[in-house]
């Protein structure tokens, strides 16, 4: 071979190094781990900056990656065929586009694509200092580019500029949910970090102890009486009314009614609860629940009750409820233990009618929707347009649902169990 045959050879090879330099930038700078070179640029990283910096204008990246890319390709094309046709003569084109395509396909594509997805972080770190200069040169270029692009993307009705379909908190959550299927992510850490998640699209009104199971206490008993219902009660702080439950006067702290036994000598005769009490806190039923997480943090009351739109209290709801659908059930030695889910040997299970669904998801993996209900026997009630009978059966979402038992017109339990496909569907 001659000097000249061996430089353009020299030549080929140094192009496909620069065709596997732009190939795995391209897979690098796409698949980089934004969260992570976000923190080695806060720690001082400036490897990590220019990725940033190259990440905030992909689309010029790209530009320039795919330009450099193609020019090149065809460069080393060109060379490798008039150095085979000096060779091989006119089967030198048959060669060299056999080895070209080989070489192109393994050396310039799958092996850096290959290596920049196994190690995206530092082949992304490793490239953007010689990456940063070439996308500044090829600036111009990339700029008519793009808007040549730009241009023929609204002759098909294509808005270049349109804002993002996925939020944050949807990339978010499909993260969680891909890394619980792949393993990395164990159920309870998914769940938590969900509840986190789902915070601000909850209102208080689906996470409130309803006012069928909330306890309150006539202010009007005797003072020994209402010691006594406090004892027996599992709860620290207990709403006070005054001759109808929808009258609420105050709220009565255990600790608070501990204090002014203690400071009259347990003389009940001198103790004024109404004096005790502390004043109610009423928000409305569509408060959202971050915001009144917010609330209750700023604030000194942990317990708020919860009314509609005319005034009338629908239930209360407290810190501990809203933490709940964050981090689960919070259960102490004096809560009653009641899930409300017991599972029978047949693969159903028995639900109680007031079960959130939201509890019922999360405690079974399901995906039932909450949308337009929040209990299960809302959830029934709603399938079945009318209040249903024990005895009744409705499908819905895959499962098939059994009244058992109702007390006046509230379903108080159901009986959930998965349908089976049918063999010949």
């Amino acid at each position: 071979m001659t000097p000249a045959l061996w430089f353009a050879s020299a030549a080929i090879v140094a192009l496909l190094a620069m065709s596997f330099f732009f190939s795995g930038s391209e897979t690098a700078i796409t698949a980089a781990s934004r969260s992570r070179i976000y923190q080695l640029a806060k720690s001082g990283s400036a490897r990590a900056r220019m990725v940033e910096q190259l990440s905030a204008e992909k689309e010029r990246v790209i530009g320039v990656i795919l330009l450099g890319n193609n020019i090149v390709n065809i460069l080393a094309s060109t060379l490798a065929a008039s150095v085979l046709i000096q060779l091989f003569g006119e089967a030198g084109i048959a060669y060299s586009t056999i080895a070209m395509t080989a070489a192109v396909v393994v050396f310039s594509e799958v092996l850096p694509k290959t290596l920049a997805i196994l190690r995206p972080d530092p082949f992304a770190l490793f490239v953007a200092p010689i990456l940063r200069p070439i996308v500044t040169i090829f600036a111009p270029v990339t700029l008519g580019v793009q808007a040549l692009v730009r241009a023929i993307l609204r002759l098909f009705g294509i808005t270049p500029d349109q804002g993002r379909d996925v939020t944050g908190h949807e990339e978010i959550r499909g993260t969680l949910d891909l890394l619980h299927s792949e393993g990395e992510v164990v159920k309870s850490d998914r769940d938590r970090l969900g509840g986190l998640l789902d915070l601000r699209e909850l209102r208080v009104a689906d996470i409130m102890v309803h006012r069928t199971r909330m306890v309150a206490l006539d202010i009007g008993m005797t003072v020994a009486e209402l010691i006594q219902a406090v004892l027996d009660s599992a709860y620290t702080r207990i709403p006070l009314y005054r001759d109808n439950p929808d009258n609420i006067v105050g709220v009565l702290h255990a600790k608070d009614l501990l204090r002014a036994v203690l400071k009259s000598g347990a003389d009940l005769d001198r103790l004024d609860i109404t004096a005790i009490a502390s004043a109610p806190w009423f928000i409305p039923d569509t408060t959202p629940a971050d915001a009144q997480l917010n609330a209750f943090l700023k604030g000194q009351s942990h317990f708020a009750l919860v009314v509609d739109e005319y005034g009338d209290v629908q239930g209360h709801v407290t810190l501990e409820d809203i933490l709940e659908e964050i981090v689960g059930a919070i259960s102490d030695e004096h809560d009653e233990q009641v899930t409300g889910i017991t599972r029978q040997s047949d693969g159903s299970y028995l639900l109680d009618g007031g079960l959130p669904i939201r509890d019922l998801n999360r405690a079974l993996d399901w995906e039932l929707p909450d949308d337009e209900f929040t209990t299960v026997a809302g959830l029934v009630i709603h399938v079945a347009r009318m209040i249903p009978e024990p005895g009744q059966v409705h499908d819905f979402g895959g499962f098939r649902f059994t009244v058992l038992r109702k007390v006046r017109n509230r379903v108080t339990q159901v009986r959930a169990k998965p349908i089976e496909p049918d063999a010949t569907g």
